[in-house]
């Protein structure tokens, strides 16, 4: 893995960096590490994935593996896979301080760039397979013969659908603005239809 030099505060700072106090995490920084964990837990990944890059975040200086592992109270190869996946998804850096034979890790604090390459990696390729599955569905289904029209118009629906949402995270990934009016227009195409099969 790369990493870059830490020299703490602004480029060309004479200030140096003191080494981080560890110990048990201050009633605040629990409450709000665990916050972040229940989020990203609810979005998918590993609460404990939230719950090392809120440490990271709110200390605002690199941390240790081991530091890490005492601040959470997490095992050392939990922490060896966690930070591997944090730096897969780019939310995490890898740093070394001068003077420092140890590598220590540190948060992504631009939050935008950080969920764009979330979405780039995971959502997007993601929808790409849906994609790619509903089309294989509705060949399969034309090629079958005997399937209602009004099943294979379904189908369509739920490309075109696909297709807005990819589109739509395209976009966030390029300019990082959402823009769900495909989207909904996906459905109200679909409401529409229903109301003309009545």
């Amino acid at each position: 893995m790369k990493g870059y030099l830490w020299t703490g505060g602004d480029p060309g700072s004479q200030k140096s960096l003191a080494p981080p106090q560890t110990g048990r995490l201050a009633p605040w920084e629990a409450i709000a590490v665990e916050a972040v964990g229940n989020v990203i837990e609810f979005w998918g990944f590993k609460r404990n994935q939230g719950r090392v890059w809120g440490l990271l975040y709110l200390r605002g200086e690199p941390l240790t593996a081991g530091e890490i592992e005492r601040e959470l109270d997490l095992s050392k190869g939990g922490v060896s896979m966690l930070l591997r996946d944090l730096e897969h998804w780019g939310v995490i850096q890898r740093v070394r301080v001068p003077q420092d034979t140890v590598w220590r890790y540190a948060a992504e604090t631009d939050l935008v760039r950080m969920v764009t390459h979330v979405v780039e990696e995971r959502e997007a390729s993601f929808v790409t397979r849906i994609r790619a599955d509903l089309s294989e569905a509705r060949r399969l289904a034309e090629g079958a013969g005997g399937v209602p029209p009004e099943k294979l118009r379904r189908l369509e629906r739920m490309a075109v659908l696909a297709e807005h949402v990819e589109r739509a995270l395209r976009l966030f990934i390029k300019t990082s603005r959402l823009d769900v009016g495909g989207v909904l227009g996906a459905f109200r195409d679909g409401a529409l239809a229903r109301k003309g099969e009545r």
